[in-house]
């Protein structure tokens, strides 16, 4: 064979290898669409499932906020008088229109569960010191409406109102029997985990169904060990959850950290999952987990719920998975409509 001869067949043969790995990767690239696209899944029908967060709650300025921010002192003008985390908050929570209420617990040194937000009782309550260090029999004679202000100080329209108003965890639960709650551990402490597992395997399977928990990763890492039928979720697990299913998920293939668990998306990053919003709920519904959508995540401590009809409307078009409120009163009519 002729140098000239040799150079045209290599190059022949070039030509086809190129050929086919164009041809190996538009195969690969119309599968992965046809694996993923949202045109091509099957509709969930039905309305949103609202969440509201904290029940009916006294809004505040959300600006710059850590987790530490006493919020009670950057209160917004009242439109209401319910205070967060209690009975009335909850029942008018779900009168309003939210199909799941979350709440906030701490272990108290007799043994019960206090219903509070903060890890410290300063902030909200004329009482002093970390919530967890004192007893229920204690907490319950504070006033949680304490420390509430919306000029700085000048005025506490909450003070005095509030006294006994902080509940159990079973009071809770006795007075929803069947309502749906996300229960929200404020520690890291296994120890919490423990105790929270040991309440909850005492409720019938199918109240237990009705409950979710997120929260610190070690005690809720104990709750999902020990109560495994109750979705979960923690800051590491989402983590591990969605970045997994970014970097994978096209294959259909669910992470383990996104099974049986409570999963929260900010509205920002859901375009960014596989398959979203019908593929991707369909595929988490079939690892027994449900998704709730959160507003806009911009980095910090704190998350922002669908509080508005502007966030409302970023979500998809018939969306029929999960909402997390701030404003329940807001957001319920907007699903209804």
């Amino acid at each position: 064979m002729l140098p000239s001869e040799c150079v045209l067949y290599a190059g022949a043969s070039l030509n086809k290898k190129v050929k086919y790995s164009a041809a190996a990767i538009v195969v690969f690239a119309a599968a992965i669409y046809i694996n993923n696209t949202n045109h091509l899944a099957a509709h969930r029908e039905g309305k949103p499932v609202l969440l509201a967060h904290r029940g009916i709650a006294q809004r505040f300025d959300e600006r710059e906020l850590k987790n530490d921010t006493c919020t009670a002192a950057r209160m917004l003008p009242s439109s209401h008088e319910h205070l967060e985390n209690t009975i009335s908050s909850m029942r008018a929570g779900f009168a309003a229109g939210a199909d799941v209420v979350e709440l906030d617990v701490h272990p108290t040194t007799d043994g019960e569960f206090a219903v509070f937000h903060d890890w410290t009782l300063d902030c909200r309550t004329d009482g002093s010191g970390v919530t967890r260090e004192h007893s229920m029999a204690y907490l319950k004679k504070l006033d949680i409406g304490h420390g509430y202000t919306a000029d700085g100080g000048k005025t506490f329209p909450f003070r005095g109102k509030g006294i006994g108003l902080m509940p159990t965890l079973d009071e809770v639960l006795a007075t929803f029997p069947q309502a749906r709650l996300l229960i929200n551990v404020k520690s890291r402490d296994p120890s919490e985990g423990e105790k929270l597992a040991a309440v909850l395997n005492k409720l019938p399977a199918e109240r237990r169904a009705q409950i979710m928990v997120y929260g610190g990763d070690e005690p809720v890492e104990i709750v999902r060990q020990r109560a495994s039928d109750i979705r979960t979720i923690s800051r590491g697990a989402i983590k591990r959850c969605l970045l997994g299913y970014i970097g994978y998920g096209w294959s259909g293939i669910v992470p383990g950290a996104c099974r049986n668990a409570m999963l929260l998306v900010p509205v920002n990053a859901a375009p960014w999952l596989w398959g979203w919003p019908d593929r991707f709920l369909n595929r988490m519904k079939s690892a027994n987990s449900e998704v709730f959508v959160l507003g806009p995540y911009r980095g910090g401590e704190f998350s922002t719920g669908i509080d508005s009809p502007e966030q409302f409307a970023r979500l998809p078009q018939n969306y029929s998975g999960g909402i997390w409120t701030n404003e329940i009163e807001a957001i319920a009519p907007l699903v209804r409509r």
